[in-house]
């Protein structure tokens, strides 16, 4: 079997699946709209769909040669597998929020490298970051409505990410032509 085969634009639909569920359950944790349901409740998704899943994932890019996705999602992957497996632990909310601004430092640099990749690369990524930055800030400033906030932006993102893969996979458009627009506005 080739590593065409093996990944390739596979790799990216499946990463995306991955991240956008794994985002869509944290988030929605982190807003505290589902009575007795937090982000803590995700860790098991965190775990093994984001952190293993996504780590995987990404080793399939890098061996098919994406250095971009391959980098993307094995980092991803070792944030939510840390996170998910480390959720139950007393840290104190400084410990939290430093981690998750450390990440959010990832964030920002797949945002950066993903420029050429369109909304469903680059958007995800800048919400993402977003979302890590609120976090890390509401945990060290003990500030709720921040977390809550970056929760939103977390669901978001992961929704983003979840339609960009179902959108790969159904054949559906991740974009609108300009000439569409021009000729809505007409």
């Amino acid at each position: 079997m080739s590593n065409d085969a093996t990944a390739g634009n596979s790799t990216s639909t499946l990463g995306h699946l991955a991240l956008g569920l794994t985002l869509l359950a944290f988030g929605i944790g982190s807003t505290g709209v589902i009575d007795h349901v937090g982000a803590a409740d995700a860790a098991g998704l965190a775990t093994w769909v984001g952190g293993v899943a996504l780590f995987l994932v990404g080793l399939l890019a890098l061996r098919a040669g994406n250095t971009g996705e391959g980098t993307a999602y094995s980092a991803l992957g070792a944030f939510w597998f840390t996170w998910g497996t480390g959720v139950g632990d007393s840290g104190s909310a400084e410990a939290v929020g430093l981690f998750l601004l450390l990440w959010a430092l990832l964030a920002l640099t797949l945002t950066m490298a993903s420029g050429g990749s369109g909304l469903f690369g680059q958007g995800v990524y800048g919400l993402l970051f977003v979302a890590l930055l609120l976090l890390g800030i509401g945990a060290l400033a003990d500030n709720s409505g921040l977390g809550k906030a970056g929760g939103w932006v977390a669901a978001v993102a992961g929704l983003a990410a979840w339609y960009g893969a179902t959108a790969a996979v159904a054949g559906w458009p991740t974009s609108l032509a300009r000439g569409s627009r021009a000729a809505a506005a007409s």
